[in-house]
């Protein structure tokens, strides 16, 4: 550290908790600034940090300074440095890697270890004291210098790195460490303008005139759309230049994520409760932190209320935030609010390329876009202060993220609102219990809205019991007479199905009909899935595949039975039924390519298809007018899983995609298969009565005490070794419980239960185990686990078993 140099507080994107101090040179002083990236010294490396604050001096004698920094504007605004810290403190995740997973990917640049021959290396090969090992390096170095990891995949070998140290005191080869820099950069493109406006067009060729006519009336012109007028365009822009008659330059463009344009709307006339909801979330705004939950049955147009809000917080200067579930949902969002708003709409979510959503990021933090509509990493678009955050569908467990950060975006969102006094605004026809029960203590304000718009009724649900077609075969085991007649019916009057079956695939149980014992996959403790359309039987949870033709691996008889029922079945049963009509299908096998899901959903609204058969893809908030039958081919799926909110989402789901019924001029209608039509979720559901559900639901979990009465942190084991991952899922379980009895806090409030194995005990070649830690106070669990990392240490760096805390899991398999 030198006189002339001030402090920055800086985090690694490397997995340490804590940030570092870095001093700044004086020439780079004017450069830094908060949510800027630096070029620092970590060790021998040369690593991407993060500005996160700025200090005047260090207690530190010996502070290092930064070598570069990295951007011209930041990245982040300074506001979002205090949601970074939040995050990282809540979900026990390290700051830099929470930054990390904030910005756009590919943007860092890397630093890496090359290896070069030097002329002594040269000629060692011509020795004969070189072990072949050594002799395989210095002859693949002998055409050019390459990554230490290049080396090593050339050679499928592992290299130690003593013996590259010995090379490198012979002499024979140099490593040194070479900076690359990141993938993601802004694209540009060149342009032309004119460098006078007198010039005279006299003595040029027809092709040379047609260029100069086209600068001359529209000014900056790209090369690329000079091409499309004149072909021979860019070998002609260059003589001229040459002239001196136009300059050629290179300018930043947008990648375009859009596509098709969108002509404006006209905002409808609103509902009496609709004026009554946006009146009251209005006047909160510029009052300071506010949080409703917005209670509205499907079809009853919480999107125009968004919008409506919206468009006074824009008036007002501030920025919107629009979450929704899936990225499905993004397109039909992201066009209403186009159609309203115009070019100051951004989009955020993981389906645009890296390139893509940097543009978008950048259009964010230039202020061109005031608005952004995104999935649930769209919570961290860098906005200065927004002014509202609504949260649709918010009681989707989409908005859990299950990999690297275990965040919940829903969760997030209110947070971030209340950092920026902002208004958080969650949607939902199916609240989740967790926000119902933040009105009951007070947390949010409810606000309801009870009636679809232009008085359409809600769709009547008969409920069928499928327990009286137990006997039957074939397709008529799943399609019930109820189902088929209403299916005739509706077809006959020229309006469109929708049948949902959450589970994709042909059978999702094929059994050896000589042994008995079911296709598994190699590398989970799952069954596999027929998918007949590809011809393969794969996992769902880790795609390990066979050839649909393999026999039984138990006792290699070639006779599998295919049980079990998936939408391709589904789908290829209503083409031998109605051979007439148009069917369509939409899940994760469909939808597999960019473009795949809008084609869909176009054919949808334009009525070229006749049935659509879908997993819960077509239950998020679609809005079909068309689609009058909605037949849920089998409810209780969702209600066998071993969670203790199995009800809750199988409530949510039924009556989620019942809502898609009616939502045109023709009332809609619902047919509920089902074996269990007195649970208290089905019955719920076919009244369409989320309090009747919602009083028993919370009932049950205040006796139990989960969530969301108490709080939960769900240790993730996992390893390779069966052994060794169950040895050390019970050694942290008596280290949990030795922690517990000595702190009188953590005895009275933090309840312990396993270790034992998940439900899905191995996935990925993974075994897999967990710890439930429930208790009544978030800060008393998160002490815990603080506690925990900072006596066991090793036990979070282990190089056979790792372990994981997840914060408020929504997944107990």
């Amino acid at each position: 550290m030198t006189p002339d140099s001030n402090c920055i507080e800086v985090a690694i994107a490397l997995p340490i908790e804590n940030t570092f101090t870095y001093a700044v040179p004086e020439t780079l002083s004017s450069f830094v600034s908060v949510g800027k990236r630096v070029l620092i010294p970590f060790g021998r490396r040369r690593i991407t940090g993060y500005v996160l604050a700025m200090t005047e001096t260090s207690a530190q004698s010996q502070v290092k300074l930064i070598l570069d920094v990295l951007d011209e504007n930041p990245l982040f605004p300074p506001s979002m440095a205090a949601f970074f810290r939040w995050i990282a403190d809540y979900y026990l995740y390290p700051i830099g890697l929470v930054v990390q997973c904030a910005l756009p990917g590919g943007i860092n640049p890397y630093d890496f270890a090359t290896a070069a021959l030097t002329e002594a290396g040269n000629k060692a090969l011509s020795g004969e004291n070189l072990t072949p090992l050594k002799r395989e390096i210095l002859e693949r170095l002998t055409s050019e210098p390459l990554k230490l990891k290049s080396l090593a995949k050339i050679l499928n070998k592992e290299i130690p790195y003593t013996l590259l140290r010995d090379m490198e005191k012979q002499g024979w080869l140099i490593r040194q460490n070479v900076l690359e820099s990141g993938k993601t950069k802004a694209r540009t493109e060149r342009y032309v303008s004119l460098t006078a406006s007198d010039i005279s067009l006299e003595k040029l060729s027809e092709p040379r005139k047609r260029i100069l006519e086209i600068l001359q009336v529209q000014g900056e012109v790209s090369v690329r759309q000079l091409k499309a007028e004149v072909p021979t365009a860019p070998s002609l822009v260059k003589s001229l230049e040459s002239k001196g008659l136009v300059s050629i330059f290179e300018k930043r463009v947008c990648r375009d994520p859009f596509g098709e344009v969108i002509e404006p709307d006209k905002p409808p006339c609103l509902t009496q409760e609709q004026e009554k909801v946006i009146s009251e979330i209005s006047a909160a705004m510029g009052k300071g932190f506010a949080a409703y939950l917005l209670s509205g049955v499907t079809g009853s147009g919480k999107t125009e209320v968004y919008m409506r809000i919206a468009a006074e917080v824009i008036r007002q200067g501030k920025s919107v935030l629009i979450l929704v579930p899936e990225i499905a949902l993004i397109s039909q969002t992201e066009r209403r609010f186009r159609a309203r708003f115009g070019e100051c709409v951004a989009v955020l979510h993981s389906g645009l390329s890296a390139g893509e959503r940097y543009d978008q990021w950048t259009r964010i933090l230039n202020k061109e876009a005031q608005i952004a509509v995104g999935a649930r990493s769209a919570v961290f678009a860098p906005f200065e202060k927004v002014g509202l955050l609504v949260v649709d569908e918010e009681h989707d467990s989409s908005y859990k993220q299950e990999h690297d950060l275990l965040y919940n975006a829903r969760d997030l969102a209110v947070v971030r609102a209340k950092l920026d006094c902002g208004v958080a605004l969650l949607g939902s026809a199916t609240p989740s219990v967790q926000s119902s029960y933040n009105v009951e203590i007070g947390k949010f304000t409810e606000v309801r809205l009870t009636r679809r718009v232009e008085s359409r009724p809600l769709p009547e649900i008969q409920v069928v019991d499928l327990r009286k077609n137990r006997d039957e075969r074939g397709i008529r085991h799943f399609i019930s007479p109820e189902l088929y007649a209403a299916m005739q019916e509706t077809l006959a009057h020229k309006e469109q199905v929708l049948l949902f079956l959450n589970r994709r695939g042909f059978a999702g149980f094929p059994v050896c009909a000589a042994c008995g014992d079911p296709l598994r996959c190699n590398n989970c403790d799952i069954t596999l899935t027929l998918h007949r359309a590809a011809n393969i039987y794969k996992c769902h949870y880790c795609g390990f595949t066979l050839n649909a033709d393999s026999k039984c691996p138990t006792c290699n008889s070639p006779g599998i039975k295919l049980l079990g029922l998936g939408t391709e079945k589904v789908e290829a049963a209503l083409n031998k039924l109605f051979p007439e009509s148009k069917i369509s299908r939409m899940d994760r096998d469909t939808v597999t390519r960019k473009g795949d899901l809008l084609q869909i959903l176009k054919s949808i609204r334009n009525r070229e298809v006749d049935m659509l058969v879908g997993t819960q893809m077509v239950a998020k908030g679609h809005d079909f007018p068309g689609i009058t039958l909605v037949g849920i081919i089998c409810a209780d799926l969702s209600l066998c899983f071993p969670d203790f909110r199995a009800g809750e989402r199988a409530f949510q789901l039924m009556a989620q995609v019942a809502g898609r019924a009616g939502r045109g001029d023709v009332p809609g209608r619902v047919i509920l298969q089902t074996c269990n039509p007195t649970h208290f979720s089905i019955v719920a559901a076919k009244h369409q009565d989320f309090r009747r559900f919602y009083e028993r639901e919370i009932g049950f979990r205040k006796a139990l005490k989960y969530p969301p009465i108490s709080r939960m942190i769900q240790l993730k084991i996992s390893g390779m070794s069966k052994d060794k991952t169950s040895e050390f899922a019970r050694e942290i379980g008596e280290i949990c419980r030795r922690l517990q009895s000595r702190d009188p806090d953590f005895s009275a409030y933090i309840i312990i239960m396993g270790p034992v194995e998940a439900a899905v005990s191995k996935l990925a070649k993974h075994y897999r185990w967990q710890i439930l830690l429930k208790g009544l106070k978030a800060g008393i669990l998160h002490r815990f686990i603080h506690r925990l990392k900072n006596e066991h240490p090793q036990m979070f760096h282990n190089r056979n078993v790792r372990i994981v805390a997840d914060v408020d899991p929504l997944s107990m398999f």
